[in-house]
């Protein structure tokens, strides 16, 4: 659905519109009650600041351009395509809509998952390969085309490897980890960050247009992030490892008991 909203809509919209997946996990999580969130409490108040104020950040940089900031030197990568976009708004924006919810869901299942099953790097590749097998048979229903399948030695072959290695591989280990350690709702709040990245990036290296309504939203975005950052800082620790405590105390308790009683029959 990511990639589908991508050619019916634009970049921008498809960026814009994936920010909003740390809002939607945060209601998610709060819902089910994987979140804490004591509004009377100033920082459960300052996650709710935060979170709008980085969603604000981003549609300033998405709907406010302003004056152009002049690049001093050319492109360093220059990339020519000729694939023609088909817009359709509505499409595009119903598959953006569906891809940010499944995606939020996906996290807070992490978190779920890990809480029975805290093994990161079998789980990641359990997700990799169920992935690629769902992909590849999706793919044949709806591709029946073999150019679909034909991956030249060029950028075409570089993303894949690079998509395969470093966001399929190395993030969501990286990702499971911090889930296990902070919860869902602390990782998607850098999700704001990688607009900020993309835009930046895009200006130094393949030579964009950068304009100010995008640094002046990248400002409000990490300003927003930070606010949360406080905010979740007077959380306690994550319910997983609060439950592996709990579970290790009762077992003490009952090693405890166990003892007590064989002494006393004794």
């Amino acid at each position: 659905m990511y990639f589908a909203s991508l050619r019916y809509t634009s970049p921008t919209f498809v960026a814009s519109m994936v920010n909003t997946i740390a809002s939607l996990t945060f209601i998610i999580a709060v819902v089910l009650r994987m979140e804490t969130l004591d509004i009377r409490n100033t920082r459960g108040m300052a996650k709710v600041v935060g979170t709008v104020v980085s969603l604000a950040g981003v549609m300033i940089m998405t709907l406010y351009k302003g004056p152009v900031v002049k690049n001093m030197w050319g492109a360093l990568i220059h990339i020519h395509g000729n694939d023609t976009i088909h817009e359709d708004w509505l499409k595009g924006s119903i598959l953006t809509i569906g891809s940010c919810i499944t995606w939020s869901i996906w996290y807070i299942m992490q978190a779920i998952t890990l809480k029975k099953y805290p093994a990161q790097l079998s789980l990641t590749t359990w997700m990799s390969f169920l992935g690629g097998a769902q992909s590849a048979v999706f793919t044949a229903c709806i591709q029946h085309k073999p150019s679909a399948w034909r991956i030249g030695f060029n950028i075409d072959f570089w993303s894949t490897i690079y998509g395969g290695v470093v966001v399929s591989g190395l993030i969501i280990f990286i990702q499971l980890w911090c889930t296990e350690q902070r919860g869902p709702v602390f990782v998607t709040m850098f999700n704001p960050l990688s607009t900020i990245l993309v835009a930046f990036l895009a200006y130094f290296v393949l030579g964009e247009i950068l304009y100010t309504g995008s640094i002046l939203g990248g400002i409000i975005v990490i300003i927003g992030l930070y606010v949360v950052l406080w905010g979740k800082e007077g959380d306690p620790k994550y319910e997983v490892n609060s439950q592996e405590d709990s579970s290790l105390n009762n077992e003490e308790q009952m090693e405890t008991k166990i003892q007590v009683i064989s002494s006393v029959g004794k």
